[in-house]
């Protein structure tokens, strides 16, 4: 049988929604399964540390949930992406179902970069959550200690140590030494 009569059957969101259980850590980029493989400590140690401190926040101020672990979000272009770290405004969850994928992109997502991830793939996948509703991301690249903030319609912002991530509109009041990130 020839290569061009091999045909990859693409799938939906929807599909994709129920069998993602067996699959282990995954996306649905363009109807494609996309495997990804475990995170390392480092990055789970950040992972950690930034849920601690947008939960102990957002609880204080009765703002909204966070999420961790790799919670799949259907976006409007038809894939299933899944941010390290995410939160959702309190409104938001009125009606929102216990089970399965988030309908919708986070108000805010957290991609923490790992090693073998490219800038520009790290730039895209920000500028996806943008576009797909997020009001903010947070890219978190651990080998430059660095957070770019991405935001609608604003020139991203790169944060180094000795600077301090701030929650904006999104999360009011938070604020968090850049540094305290990564330990």
């Amino acid at each position: 049988m020839s290569t061009a009569a091999i045909q990859e059957r693409l799938i939906t969101a929807d599909e994709f929604e129920r069998i993602a259980h067996r699959l282990g850590r995954s996306e649905l980029i363009d109807g494609r399964i996309v495997q990804m493989s475990p995170t390392g400590w480092k990055h789970g140690r950040i992972e950690g540390r930034l849920y601690k401190l947008i939960e102990r926040h957002c609880e204080r101020l009765s703002l909204g949930e966070v999420g961790t672990g790799e919670v799949g979000c259907k976006l409007p272009n038809g894939r299933v992406r899944a941010p390290d770290v995410l939160f959702i405004r309190q409104e938001r969850l009125v009606g929102l179902p216990e089970d399965g994928f988030l309908p919708f992109a986070p108000d805010l997502a957290v991609e923490v970069v790992s090693p073998d991830d490219s800038p520009r793939e790290a730039r895209d996948k920000a500028n996806e959550w943008i576009a797909a509703g997020s009001q903010a991301v947070w890219t978190v690249d651990p080998a430059s200690r660095t957070v770019t903030v991405y935001q609608l319609a604003q020139v991203p912002r790169v944060l180094g140590p000795g600077e301090t991530l701030e929650g904006g509109d999104v999360l009011p009041g938070f604020a968090c030494p850049v540094d305290e990130i990564f330990g």
